[in-house]
């Protein structure tokens, strides 16, 4: 099917299903009775281990020859006892982005914008002579494509790439494929704000069967269905992302390992939220742009020694104005 006609089919058949779907909104805490649902959503322990469980045997050939092959490096390096180092990237702009439409776990490719994006990311890493030794990425290509880009501009493209699903966008539930603008003018743009940045409420959910369903997508095959979400909020992404971030990346850091995690705003914010102690006030506000690196240096006790965006200080403020302002009516 054409991307043009898939996109106005999808938008049309998301729509059609957001009466129904509103039904179902909830938060964690609202539904904790139900076993399935707590599955996927829980902050426990429990929830960390199945999380690190999923990740070391669903994670892609390629995760298994990286983690082989950390485990070797961080063996003949020792332990770091200095500052750790960490650059996050959020994918560039991806043909939904432009259109701004709902995305989460839909694999919608990057846009020509969204690739010259990438390439200016890698020049400027490498004018800032960062270097890497181990990267992550999600499932989803625009943040794929985005790692692959920036490794080439880098001349780093042998690296080992560790591809998590635990990385992946917050799903949207029945609101991807939908207009972000055409949202907020129908339901309101403090719904819609809500929806995209509440730390604890769901949007909408996705029925069964629906064709956006993950479970009917072969990237998700070899996980457990309760894993598999039909419906985040924040609070559902950071129960998935931080525990993988604190089991699978934490400890090669810890090893000397300086790593790169190309992936999307909502879990990069999962992230950045934990790492900077961020409260849930605070995380509804903070706003990651598309494609600039943001370097971290930790201690050992992962205490922030240095945070920075690396580029033009106006044009990142420019596209950190261009994600808030996606949500609002026209």
């Amino acid at each position: 099917m054409p991307e043009i006609t898939r996109r106005k089919f999808i938008g049309a058949a998301a729509t059609a299903a957001m009466t129904a779907a509103l039904a179902g909104c909830s938060s964690p805490s609202q539904d904790a009775s139900s076993s399935s649902e707590s599955a996927s959503t829980s902050t426990s322990t429990s929830a960390s281990t199945s999380a690190s469980a999923s990740a070391s045997t669903s994670t892609s050939t390629s995760a298994s020859a990286s983690a082989s092959a950390s485990s070797t490096s961080a063996a003949s390096s020792g332990a770091a006892d200095g500052p750790m180092t960490l650059v996050i990237l959020r994918h560039g702009e991806s043909e939904w982005n432009k259109d701004n439409l709902f995305t989460g776990w839909t694999d919608v490719d990057l846009s020509e914008t969204g690739r010259a994006e990438a390439v200016e990311s890698g020049r400027a890493l490498a004018a800032e002579g960062l270097d890497f030794d181990l990267c992550y990425t999600s499932y989803l290509k625009r943040a794929i494509h985005t790692l692959n880009i920036v490794l080439d501009e880098i001349d780093r493209a042998w690296l080992p790439v560790v591809k998590a699903w635990q990385l992946n966008e917050r799903h949207y539930g029945a609101l991807q494929g939908l207009n972000k603008s055409e949202t907020a003018e129908k339901y309101g743009e403090d719904q819609v704000k809500i929806w995209r940045r509440n730390y604890d409420t769901r949007p909408p959910a996705l029925e069964e069967g629906d064709e956006r369903d993950a479970h009917l997508q072969p990237a998700y095959r070899d996980l457990d269905p309760a894993d598999v979400p039909m419906c985040e909020c924040l609070e559902d992404t950071v129960a998935r992302a931080w525990p993988y971030f604190e089991s699978e990346i934490l400890p090669n850091m810890r090893a000397g390992k300086r790593v790169l995690i190309a992936a999307h705003g909502n879990s990069l914010r999962s992230l950045v939220m934990q790492l900077e102690k961020l409260s849930e006030e605070e995380v509804v506000e903070l706003n990651i742009p598309t494609g600039i690196p943001l370097v971290y240096q930790f201690d050992q006790d992962m205490n922030v020694l240095e945070k920075r965006y690396i580029g033009d200080p106006a044009l990142i403020e420019e596209k950190v104005d261009q994600v808030a302002n996606q949500g609002k009516a026209k």
